[in-house]
């Protein structure tokens, strides 16, 4: 009895010990976790002010070289058009090579980029130096580490979080840019944000562990594991939007805010021309639109994420961008516009966050990469696209134009919402 008793004794030490050394693993594994994602943020911030810091100085850079406005709308498109093509390719690529890796071939494209920009001296090296933004995808890249390293129902929240990076970018790299090229010269960012890339990419070298999917994000159905090698493959994209709800969310995400996207392509003339600001006046409302971003996305997208359905707030900000159209409709002053922006950029954060969520929770784990990269295709596209159609409107029917536009699309949008039902993986988060 008492070997019995002392058997019964030492086999439940065991276990508490076990599930003791399974309790610090497990903790250990989310504080990892943890600094993974922390490392994300901290790239994606770092990528996106480097991008406004050369977006906020190029049109005098371009001036500087001889380039005509007509050039400038070339170079943007080549950009755009660079930008489109190379989202699924870098979502593919992410998906057969890691997350790290993706990261990795982001930021070491993006010191290529500012290198080349470092030493355009003439027209055609200008033009050169777009290539490597082929493969600039820092906010897919970090997407990707974000979506691999979190549960389904802890994905909107996390994913929500980047609009602080986003706001980060727009603040930090338009002050920088401005400040710097006035006081040392036109070239002095784009060394700055050549330093900067280099050392973005030895952060993701080495912060960003070679493993990033964990077993618990892996779910694969029936003949859905992609069949293709390929880094571009329609076949593929036609495969991923074949999955349960993703061509439905996908539509909506495309087309809601369109009519918006057209608008901020021509914010520069409208600026100038509707609202009569000069450069330093558009420059503070860009800082206002990135406080905007940092204050929703870090502070209310996540919480309400966890508080409501994924079909809910997708319909709350297709409801909301229609009352966007009808202000934007009516608005005659700069003030209008401030107060407007308050709705669109938590309606723009919330139908960017919710749907990428739906998205890659609809597909399998080993297809989130694409799918995040046929995602970023949306903006590319609307930068291509954007500039003819959104002419023609300006030009013919006004300001008012976009607004009305926004209104009927977003209505369209809401009843379609309304009616269907779209099957979502998963729906709450926790």
């Amino acid at each position: 009895m008492m070997n019995a008793k002392a058997t019964s004794e030492g086999e439940e030490e065991a276990s508490g010990t076990r599930n003791k050394t399974l309790g610090e693993s497990s903790h250990s594994g989310e504080v990892k976790r943890g600094e993974v994602i922390l490392v994300a943020y901290l790239i994606a911030a770092l990528d996106l002010t480097f991008l406004f810091m050369q977006m906020g100085i190029m049109p005098y850079f371009a001036k500087s070289l001889g380039l005509d406005s007509v050039g400038f709308g070339y170079l943007q498109t080549i950009f755009g058009v660079l930008q489109l093509v190379g989202g699924y390719i870098f979502g593919r690529f992410a998906d057969q090579f890691g997350a790290r890796a993706a990261l990795i071939l982001s930021c070491a494209s993006g010191s290529v980029f500012f290198l080349l920009m470092s030493i355009s001296t003439s027209i055609p090296l200008l033009f050169l130096s777009r290539l490597p933004a082929v493969f600039m995808h820092g906010i897919p890249g970090a997407q990707k580490v974000i979506t691999d390293m979190t549960s389904p129902s802890q994905r909107a929240d996390a994913l929500g979080k980047l609009g602080l990076c986003f706001g980060i970018g727009i603040i930090a790299g338009s002050a920088l840019g401005g400040v710097l090229s006035n006081k040392f010269g036109i070239f002095v960012p784009i060394y700055v944000a050549l330093v900067g890339s280099l050392i973005n990419t030895l952060i993701a070298v080495v912060w960003i562990p070679l493993q990033t999917k964990p077993k618990l994000n892996q779910h694969v159905t029936e003949n859905s594991t992609s069949q293709s090698g390929s880094l571009f493959s329609i076949r593929e994209i036609l495969r991923l939007m074949k999955f349960p709800g993703v061509m439905e969310v996908f539509i909506v995400k495309v087309f809601a805010g369109l009519p918006i996207g057209l608008f901020m392509i021509m914010f520069s003339i409208i600026s100038m021309d509707f609202f009569g600001l000069e450069a330093v006046e558009s420059g503070y409302l860009m800082s206002y639109f990135g406080v905007l971003q940092m204050v929703v996305q870090g502070l209310v997208v996540g919480k309400l994420a966890n508080h409501c359905t994924e079909m809910t707030l997708l319909r709350l900000s297709v409801f909301v961008f229609a009352g966007v159209g009808l202000g934007m409709a009516l608005m005659r002053t700069v003030w209008h516009y401030c107060i407007i922006a308050v709705p669109l950029v938590f309606a723009f954060s919330m139908l960017a966050t919710i749907t990428d969520s739906i998205l890659t929770k609809a597909v399998p784990s080993s297809d989130t990469g694409a799918m995040l990269g046929i995602c970023a295709s949306v903006q590319p596209l609307t930068r291509t696209v954007g500039p003819t159609i959104g002419g023609v409107l300006y030009k013919q029917f006004g300001v008012s134009s976009f607004g009305y536009l926004q209104l009927v699309v977003n209505i369209g949008l809401f009843v379609y919402l309304l009616k269907s039902k779209i099957p979502l993986r998963e729906v709450k988060g926790q």
